[in-house]
């Protein structure tokens, strides 16, 4: 019985620490584990005893690439508690904001991350030296999400111009007026984006998931909306404990979710398209039929289209708010603490961003629960792993890594969130 071992120390292109270990016994894969090892970072636990308006500012320092999502979920929960509601102008202002994170994330992962792996680079400084128009309109588009982020957010990076209530200071209409022509161009691009990536090798590789994701009955879900799936969920943010379950295994410092039934959740941009395509904006519905994503994908390597979709999306919505946009006379809404339970749910770009917490009379925090949307989905990138190394076994030890290593870009993993990349074992007999 012979015995292969394919060891990867670091798995680039994603952002996190963590190793996958594939055993491969007489032509079968017997075991596909997704190892996070990154040390856990108790942000739950410091959490306890901190003034609830504090809770924004300390769950975006999570994410350097998705702060928005901690930081509004984090809103959005002690929103609920004191029975505030932010709507008009400061809504849309963050849903901006948001926007320009899933821009910025987005264009991130498709050109930086993912593409090389499409296109057969070892990463995105390779890839540009033949496709430099390509990366070059990337970094543009990304630009555009970050300067979005900044001026709506005060910093690209863990934003602090957002609190409980709505934000510390608005924008001017002429600050917004002058991102037109940029969102403009990169609504152009990302267009062309969604058609040039169409033309791509994508894996045959289709599976039977369970999408969850928010929808709202007027728009793409975003900040808020029920908890509804493609087989029958459809329940309030304060059911998700309902609807999902964590639990630790041996091999990860991440807990792993799944629904109550031990079916593995499916989130992201696939899972959005799936549940909310009907609710796309007009161009982006339009890119998303000239590639054959109208009603969503069970592909998950056609996560990178589905990204692009929403991109054309994300800029489309932002040129609409910023046309749109009337300064209110007050930058937030005036929260008073009160005891209670309450929670927040909002789309980070890798999907749901679950944050509950219980406050006392005082506002301080006596407990608190954080579900980043890379915890959820580690069950189904294993199972991914498990099929597409099965299916792949003719493949050199080279070849399958980089399928095996492709296949978890799928996800645009944060492990960071969930607990940098992959130390990959495969032991063949």
């Amino acid at each position: 019985m012979s015995r292969r071992t394919i060891s990867v120390d670091t798995l680039a292109r994603v952002e996190g620490e963590g190793a996958l270990d594939l055993v491969i016994r007489d032509g079968k894969v017997t075991k596909a584990d997704f190892r996070i090892f990154e040390p856990p970072r108790f942000f739950e636990a410091f959490l306890h005893g901190r003034d609830f308006r504090e809770a924004p500012d300390i769950t975006a320092r999570i994410c350097g690439i998705c702060p928005v999502a901690y930081l509004m979920s984090a809103c959005h929960a002690m929103e609920s508690i004191c029975g505030v509601t932010v709507d008009g102008p400061l809504r849309e202002l963050r849903r901006l904001l948001y926007c320009g994170e899933w821009i910025e994330s987005h264009v991130l992962h498709m050109f930086m991350l993912h593409l090389p792996d499409f296109l057969g680079y070892q990463d995105a400084i390779a890839m540009a030296k033949d496709h430099g128009d390509l990366v070059r309109r990337g970094l543009r588009m990304k630009k555009i999400g970050n300067a979005l982020m900044t001026l709506t957010g005060g910093r690209e990076i863990h934003p602090v111009n957002v609190r409980v209530g709505g934000f510390y200071r608005a924008p001017e209409k002429s600050e917004l007026d002058a991102f037109i022509d940029d969102l403009a161009w990169g609504l152009e691009a990302a267009e062309q984006t969604v058609t040039d990536l169409a033309k791509l090798d994508f894996p045959e590789f289709e599976q039977d998931y369970h999408f969850l994701a928010l929808r709202h009955p007027d728009e793409y879900a975003i900040t808020e909306g029920r908890l509804v799936s493609n087989k029958g969920v459809d329940v309030s943010v304060p059911e998700y404990d309902d609807i999902l379950t964590e639990h630790h295994v041996e091999h990860s410092n991440s807990l792993q979710s799944e629904f109550l039934d031990g079916e593995r959740a499916h989130l992201g941009p696939l899972a959005r398209l799936k549940v909310n395509h009907d609710k796309l904006t007009p161009r982006a519905l339009k890119a998303a039929e000239s590639v054959g994503l109208a009603e969503g994908s069970n592909n998950p390597f056609k996560s990178l289209l589905a990204r692009a979709v929403e991109t054309v999306f994300a800029f489309e919505e932002s040129l609409r708010i910023v046309e749109g946009w009337q300064r209110p006379e007050q930058p937030y809404v005036e929260t008073v603490p009160r005891a209670g339970t309450g929670s927040g749910c909002t789309e980070a770009p890798r999907g749901l961003c679950y944050h509950r917490y219980t406050l006392d009379e005082g506002g301080l925090i006596t407990d608190a629960k954080i579900v980043a949307p890379t915890s959820v989905n580690q069950r189904i990138i294993e199972s991914d792993l498990r099929l597409v190394a099965q299916a792949n076994l003719d493949l050199d030890d080279e070849a399958l890594k980089w399928r095996c290593e492709q296949t978890i870009r799928n996800y645009d993993p944060c492990i960071s969130c969930s607990a940098h990349f992959l130390k990959l074992n495969v032991d063949r007999q």
